[in-house]
């Protein structure tokens, strides 16, 4: 794209997400809708704890937007409803340049981005925003205080994230935008865990981009190893980061006779020596691929560690 294309694609794309918003919060639930979204009303403009595993990044932003009701309580459902407008709002916009970039993909083996191709590019990718902003499921979801919206808009970041990086993967610093992915991911988790259903997409982009010879082993090799990814994440880290924590502090309570938090401070202290080493160990042995490992588990945990919040409000 020239800077000229650039352009009007960022303007439309820009409009999109404010007529989307602007749309979805016209249309918002003015209370709760008869299901959970009362309870995480009430426990997001209270910070309280809600039902299992929790949505402390959803309960975090909610009691921040809660705030623009002044005090006033017959409000605060209705600020919150809104925060899943805007998220909305922003996963339409984010799915239109996502759309645009793949549309491009498709053009571009016809030959250069001339204007009549420009120009179903960015028809192509405005109908498909729009058919999605007033599908069914979708506008219910926007306009009620659950996590669902904030999912969605989490989803959408990372595979235009993952574009990026595709587009840049060439560039020095490229591997910034799989670690900003590992971030958005960890963060996420404090929403709702289908955000981990974007693993295997992330896998196969960056299979495609890095083996331009691409065979059906490979393919299949792909989706195991995005398998194996969200099941480490799902079944090992997700769980085990704090249940490993637990069991030191019980440890260290009941077997050594220290005091409480002893063990846990002492766990963290362990973690986080062990990131920092690696992330120095790799850095000295020029392995920017492992050093990209450990960097993107050690943001995949800063943005988990939100869930502390269900920890120190109960």
């Amino acid at each position: 794209m020239n800077k000229t294309q650039k352009l009007i694609n960022t303007i439309l794309g820009l409009i999109i997400g404010v007529v989307a918003s602007a749309v979805y919060i016209m249309t918002a639930e003015p209370t709760v809708s008869w299901w959970d979204c009362g309870e995480y009303i009430a426990t997001t403009s209270k910070l309280l704890v809600g039902h299992p595993p929790g949505a402390p990044t959803f309960q975090l932003i909610g009691r921040i937007c809660s705030l623009f009701a002044g005090g006033d309580v017959t409000k605060v459902a209705l600020c919150i409803n809104c925060m899943s407008a805007v998220c909305s709002g922003l996963t339409i916009m984010l799915l239109y340049f996502t759309i645009v970039r793949l549309a491009r993909k498709l053009v571009a083996k016809y030959g250069e981005l001339n204007t009549p191709r420009f120009i179903a590019v960015l028809g192509s990718a405005l109908v498909g925003a729009m058919a999605y902003a007033f599908s069914d499921t979708f506008w219910f979801s926007a306009v009620e205080g659950e996590v669902y919206a904030m999912s969605s808009f989490f989803t959408a970041v990372v595979f235009w994230a993952v574009l990026k990086w595709e587009e840049q993967a060439d560039q020095p610093h490229a591997l910034r935008w799989l670690i900003l992915i590992s971030f958005l991911i960890g963060t996420a988790i404090g929403v709702h865990l289908l955000n981990l259903l974007a693993i295997p997409a992330i896998v196969y982009v960056y299979y495609f981009k890095r083996w331009k010879k691409t065979t059906v082993k490979g393919f299949i090799l792909s989706g195991i190893i995005s398998v194996v990814l969200l099941a480490l994440i799902l079944f090992l880290i997700i769980p085990y980061i704090v249940n490993w924590a637990g069991a030191i502090e019980v440890f260290f309570v009941n077997s050594l006779g220290f005091p409480f938090n002893v063990g846990t401070i002492f766990y963290f202290v362990v973690l986080v020596g062990l990131i920092v080493f690696g992330i120095w160990f790799t850095y000295k042995k020029n392995k920017p691929v492992w050093n990209t490992v450990i960097l993107s588990l050690l943001f995949l945990l800063v943005g988990y560690s939100t869930f502390f919040i269900l920890v120190i409000r109960s």
